[in-house]
C-alpha cells in the first residue's frame, strides 16, 4: 500500500511539474520579440518610444493621401492607422494597441525589425553601410525601414502578392551612376522602385493609401518601366497612364 501511494504521489508531482514548465514557457514566449517588445497597451494619450516603434509598423495605414507622423505621440491619426491595420488583418478594430495587435506585428516581422517579405539588402543594392547619401547612414537606414513597412501594407492590400524591388538607397555616386535626378529621394533612403507584377497601375493606384507622398509611374517621363515610391515634404503623384 505504501509503495502504491508513493507511486501515485510521484505521478501527481510529475504531471504538476510538466504543467508548470508548459505554463512558464508559454508565458515567456507569447508576446516576446527579438527586435522590439511592447510591454504595455497603447492608446490615445500614450507617448514614448514604444509609440514611435508602433507608428513605424503601422505607417502603411494612414489612409488615402496621408502620411503618419512618427513622433511618439498616440493621437487620433495613430489610432486611425492602428484601426486600419487591425481591420486589414481581421483583428478587433478599436484603435487600441494591445497583445492581439502586437502579436500580429510580431508575426509580420523578422528579428532585424524588417517586415517578413522585405530585407535590408533589397533596399540597398549600392553599398553595405548606407553611407554616402544626403543624410547620415543611420538616418538612411531608418528611412528605408519605414518604406519597407509601407511596402508590407501595400503588398497585403494587393492580396499578399509578391512585390519586386529594383532599387532603394543610393549614395550620391550610385545615384549618379544610375542617371538619377540630383534631387532623388533615393539618396535619402526613403525611395524604392518597383518592377514586375502586380501591374504598374495597380501598384501606383494602391500606393496612394499607404503613406507615399511621392508616386511616379506610367506616363511620367522615364517611368514607364517601373513605379517609384518615396517620401517627401509635400505630395507629388504623377502616373498619367494610370489616371494619377
Amino acid at each position: 500500500m505504501l509503495r502504491r501511494a508513493l507511486r501515485v504521489l510521484l505521478a501527481i508531482v510529475m504531471i504538476s511539474s510538466a504543467a508548470v514548465v508548459s505554463t512558464v514557457a508559454t508565458a515567456g514566449t507569447a508576446y516576446a520579440d527579438g527586435c522590439y517588445t511592447w510591454n504595455r497597451t497603447l492608446r490615445q494619450g500614450s507617448t514614448g518610444e514604444d509609440v514611435r516603434q508602433l507608428q513605424i509598423r503601422v505607417s502603411g495605414y494612414p489612409g488615402y493621401g496621408a502620411v503618419l507622423a512618427l513622433d511618439g505621440v498616440y493621437g487620433p491619426a495613430t489610432a486611425a492607422a492602428v484601426t486600419r491595420f487591425q481591420q486589414a488583418y481581421g483583428l478587433s478594430a478599436d484603435g487600441i494597441a494591445g497583445p492581439q495587435t502586437f502579436g500580429k506585428i510580431y508575426d509580420l516581422q523578422d528579428n532585424d525589425c524588417t517586415p517578413v517579405h522585405f530585407t535590408w539588402g533589397e533596399l540597398n543594392r549600392c553599398n553595405s553601410n548606407w553611407s554616402g547619401g544626403q543624410v547620415s547612414a543611420s538616418q538612411a537606414r531608418a528611412n528605408a525601414l519605414v518604406s519597407m513597412w509601407k511596402l508590407e501594407a501595400l503588398r497585403h492590400a494587393l492580396g499578399d502578392r509578391a512585390i519586386v524591388t529594383s532599387s532603394g538607397f543610393r549614395s550620391v555616386s550610385c545615384n549618379n551612376a544610375a542617371g538619377g535626378s540630383p534631387t532623388s529621394r533615393h539618396m535619402y533612403g526613403d525611395a524604392v522602385d518597383l518592377v514586375g507584377t502586380p501591374s504598374f497601375c495597380q501598384l501606383s493606384q494602391q500606393a496612394r493609401y499607404h503613406g507615399f507622398n511621392e508616386i511616379l509611374g506610367p506616363g511620367y517621363p522615364g517611368h514607364n518601366d517601373h513605379v517609384h515610391l518615396a517620401h517627401r515634404s509635400s505630395r507629388y503623384w504623377s502616373a498619367p497612364s494610370c489616371g494619377i
